[in-house]
């Protein structure tokens, strides 16, 4: 009998022992183990279905552990408790660390990117809905509303104005105007005292030099040249003399023109730098940090004009008198005949 009771009791604790080590390696593989095979972006949306996620990690972080991923998320209540956001798992991570970070939001910035040429209301609506939770008619609403706007300090035509194209840091979740409140803040960063002041010398204001370095943004993709375009348009501004930019007329046409003619010119509206002396009434695009900086250190110069290079490499030929200018245009205008002939023949 005491045989039976040692046996049975042996056998007890054999079976306690190893469903304590059950437990202790599913612990284990659940809170310690590594249970991913590849670094990955998870984007949870309001509303995701937790089979979603776990589709998603099991086939984008390749799960080593499929049952692990599924008991955890089970336990921790995932289904009902996890936000929506921008999570970076990587192949350190556990079961339990991947549910708990779902849970409590430990989201990891989203570079918010603005580049190239910012010059449309559409431009802007498609560079934050595509990189951003915020859907793109919230966002084109909020372009269009004056009260919103304001907020930061400008309205429905000059917005482009605290858009500094660059790339910043953010939660994807953000609201509109957890991303625009960025934006002014960035803005008013890159306005230190010293570069009002360097403004202020020019003749100019904030708002003005932005004005400026939209139109030059607009006549040039070539950096080097900014601070020489720069110099010119300020030439011209305190000569009093129409600054003749042809970026404020494709501005007029909403940039539908493939080449600003004589009859453009005509067009009335108080962007026709053609018609009225002095800046335009806002920029007419966004301006990049380097174009800013060109207006508030321009190249100290005498030009007065200026012209595409015949040699159609993106740059300019620069001119203090008209007669030289006229001389370079004609230049131009041959180069041009003859390159559309060429194209024209090779066409055939």
């Amino acid at each position: 009998m005491k045989k039976t009771v040692v046996i049975a009791a042996v056998a007890i604790v054999a079976t306690l022992a190893t469903l304590a080590g059950i437990v202790g390696w599913r612990w284990y593989v659940d809170n310690r183990k590594p249970n991913f095979q590849k670094d990955y972006v998870l984007y949870v949306y309001p509303d995701t279905p937790l089979n979603e996620v776990e589709d998603s990690l099991i086939q984008g972080a390749k799960v080593k552990n499929v049952k692990s991923l599924l008991r955890t998320f089970t336990k921790e209540g995932v289904a009902d408790r996890m936000k929506p956001g921008r999570y970076v798992l990587d192949t350190k991570v556990s079961s339990t660390y991947a549910a708990r970070m779902l849970n409590l939001g430990w989201q990891t910035p989203q570079n918010l990117t603005f580049s190239g040429t910012i010059r449309t209301r559409e431009r802007v609506v498609k560079m934050i809905s595509n990189q951003m939770m915020v859907d793109s008619t919230t966002v084109a609403n909020a372009l269009t509303d004056n009260e919103f706007l304001a907020n930061y300090g400008v309205d429905s035509i000059d917005f482009f104005t605290i858009i500094l194209p660059d790339t910043y840091q953010i939660y994807w979740t953000a609201s509109i105007d957890d991303i625009f409140a960025r934006l002014r803040k960035e803005y008013d960063a890159f306005w230190t005292d010293e570069r009002v002041e360097k403004a202020r010398k020019q003749g100019l204001t904030q708002y003005q030099a932005s004005i400026m370095a939209s139109i030059v943004q607009g006549e040039t993709r070539k950096p080097q040249e900014y601070p020489i375009i720069a110099g010119v348009y300020l030439n011209r501004l305190h000569k009093g003399m129409k600054l003749q930019a042809d970026p404020t007329i494709c501005y007029i046409y909403g940039y539908t023109l493939n080449r600003v003619l004589r009859k453009h010119l005509e067009a009335e509206s108080p962007y026709n730098t053609y018609k009225y002396v002095g800046l335009p009434p806002t920029p007419i695009n966004s301006p990049c940090k380097e174009c800013l900086e060109a207006v508030l250190n321009p190249q100290k110069h005498d030009y007065i004009f200026f012209c595409a290079n015949p040699a159609f490499d993106g740059t300019h030929r620069f001119a203090v008198t008209y007669d030289e200018h006229m001389k370079n245009a004609r230049e131009f205008q041959t180069a041009l005949t003859i390159r559309n002939r060429e194209r024209a023949q090779q066409s055939k």
